[in-house]
C-alpha cells in the first residue's frame, strides 16, 4: 500500500507512476478526495466526542427543568457521535479499499511502457555453436528418462510432469546448489507452508488483479502460493524487527492455474502448473532498499555462472511489473531450440509496499516504528532445467553435467537410457 503522507506531499509522482504502468491517474484524484473527506469526517467526530464529553459533566451538576433539557440534548449529541464515527468509519474503509487496488510507485529510472518494452542491460556469455541440430530440452529429457509428460498428463491433466531418475536428480542437484550458495551469503535457510491465509496472499499483493493465477481451496479458505515469496513477507506480519537486514532463502513447491496462457509454452516443463524453487528474500531499511536489490540481482548472476549459462539481465517495463513491485530485473537464459532468451530469474524491489500491508515495522534512528522495505529474488527454480539440458547438450544425445552440479549427481555426463 502507497503511503498517504508522501501522496498529499507529491501527488505528481503517483501520476507519473501510473502513466508510466499504463493505468489510469485518475485515481490520484479520487485517492486525495477521498482522503480529505475521511479526515474532515474524523476531525468531526472527534469535535462531537469532545463536546459530548464535556456537556456530560454539565449534565452531572443540573437539576430540575434544566436536567431535562441537558438530557434530552445529550441523547441527541449521542446520536451524532454515532453518525459522525459511522461516517468516519466508512470513508476510512472506502479508502482503503482504493488504496488496495492502487499499485506501488515505480522506482525512478524503471523504464515505462509495457511487456516488449524492457531495457536489456547486460549479456553474459556466448550462446553454445553446434555442429549438430539440437534437441530441444523435452527430447533430451525424454532420450535421458529425466522427463515424462505423458503421465503427469494422465495422472495430473496438462502442464503437469513427471521428473524421473536422473531428471529428479538434477532438481535435487540445482536446488541444493542453490541453497548452498545462499546460505553461505547469510542468508537463513527456511521450508515454509506452501499453504497460507488470504491475509499473507493479499498483503503481498497476490490477490486482486493476480487472482485468477491462484489456486484457491474454498473448504479450508486457504491459497496455495505461487511463490515463497508469500509466507516469507508474511513471517513477521504484524511483527516490530529489531535487527536489518533480515535475510531468508526458502526452499518449496510452487503453484500457479497459468490463466490466460492457454496455447503458451505447451511443449515441456516451462509453462507448468506446479515447479520448485529456491526464493531469496530481505527485509531491509527502506534507504537501503535499492542497493540491497542490485545485491540480490548479484547473487542470481553468480548462480547463472556457476552452473555456465549463457544470459541476459533485462530492467523490466513498469506496465509489466506486478502490483507489489517498484522495479525488476530479469535475468533470462539462453534456450538454443528457440534461438531465444527465456525468464529464469527475478528480483522485485517492494519497497514498504508489502509491509505498510503486513504491518512488519522496524524502529528508525528517532525510536519511531516505521515500515521496512522487501524484496524478493530466485536463485533457482525446475525451469532452469530447460537452459541446462539444452546448452549442455552434445551430439550423441548425451548431457555435459556442469562443474559444480557434478558432486550431487556423482556424473559428468547425463546418458541416454532406454525408455521404459
Amino acid at each position: 500500500m502507497i503511503d498517504l503522507r508522501a501522496l498529499r506531499e507529491d501527488p505528481e509522482r503517483l501520476r507519473a507512476s501510473q502513466r508510466a504502468r499504463g493505468e489510469d491517474e485518475a485515481v490520484v484524484g479520487r485517492l486525495l478526495e477521498l482522503d480529505e473527506r475521511r479526515r474532515s469526517a474524523q476531525s468531526s467526530f472527534e469535535t462531537l466526542r469532545a463536546e459530548q464529553k464535556s456537556f456530560g459533566k454539565s449534565v452531572s451538576r443540573a437539576k430540575g427543568d434544566e436536567r431535562a433539557e441537558l438530557l434530552a440534548r445529550a441523547k441527541e449529541l449521542s446520536q451524532q457521535v454515532k453518525e459522525a464515527e459511522a461516517e468516519a468509519d466508512r470513508l476510512g474503509e472506502e479508502l482503503t479499499a482504493l488504496l488496495r487496488v492502487v499499485p506501488n510507485i515505480i522506482e525512478d529510472g524503471a523504464p515505462a511502457g509495457g511487456e516488449d518494452d524492457y531495457v536489456v542491460l547486460e549479456h553474459v556469455g556466448e550462446p553454445p555453436v553446434f555442429d549438430f541440430e539440437p534437441k530441444d530440452h523435452l527430447e533430451l529429457g525424454e532420450s535421458l528418462g529425466a522427463i515424462d509428460m505423458e503421465r503427469g498428463a494422465k495422472v495430473a491433466g496438462a502442464r503437469f510432469y513427471y521428473l524421473t531418475g536422473v531428471g529428479a536428480r538434477l532438481q535435487y542437484a540445482l536446488l541444493n546448489l542453490a541453497m548452498e550458495q545462499a546460505v553461505a551469503a547469510g542468508f537463513v535457510p527456511m521450508y515454509p507452508p506452501v499453504l497460507v491465509k488470504p491475509e499473507a496472499m493479499e498483503g503481498t499483493g497476490f490477490l486482486g488483479a493476480h487472482a485468477a493465477e491462484v489456486y484457491r481451496l474454498e473448504a479450508d479458505d486457504l491459497y496455495l502460493v505461487g511463490t515463497s515469496e508469500v509466507p516469507l513477507a508474511a513471517y513477521h506480519m504484524n511483527e516490530i524487527i529489531d535487527e536489518l537486514p533480515r535475510r531468508y532463502a526458502a526452499w518449496s513447491s510452487c503453484f500457479r492455474r497459468e490463466a490466460g496462457s492457454y496455447g503458451k509454452d505447451t511443449r515441456g516443463i516451462i509453462r507448468v502448473h506446479q515447479f520448485d524453487k529456491v526464493e531469496m528474500f530481505s527485509y531491509c531499511d527502506p534507504a537501503d532498499a535499492h542497493a540491497e536489490h542490485l545485491r540480490l540481482l548479484e547473487w542470481e548472476k553468480e548462480m547463472l555462472a556457476t552452473v555456465e549459462l549463457p544470459y541476459r539481465v533485462i530492467d523490466v517495463a513498469a506496465g509489466d511489473l506486478g502490483s507489489s513491485a517498484a522495479r525488476k530485473y530479469d535475468c533470462e537464459a539462453w534456450v538454443p531450440t528457440q534461438s531465444t532468451y527465456r525468464e529464469v530469474t527475478s528480483t522485485s524491489n517492494c519497497t514498504e509496499f508489502q509491509a505498510r500491508r503486513l504491518s512488519v515495522r522496524h524502529r528508525d534512528a528517532d525510536g519511531r516504528n516505521q515500515p521496512v522495505a522487501t524484496l524478493n529474488g530466485t536463485l533457482a527454480t525446475t525451469r532452469w532445467m530447460v537452459a541446462i539440458l539444452e546448452n549442455h547438450q552434445q551430439a550423441d544425445g548425451s548431457v555435459r553435467v556442469p562443474e559444480a552440479l557434478r558432486k550431487y549427481l556423482g556424473q559428468d555426463v547425463l546418458e541416454p537410457v532406454k525408455k521404459r
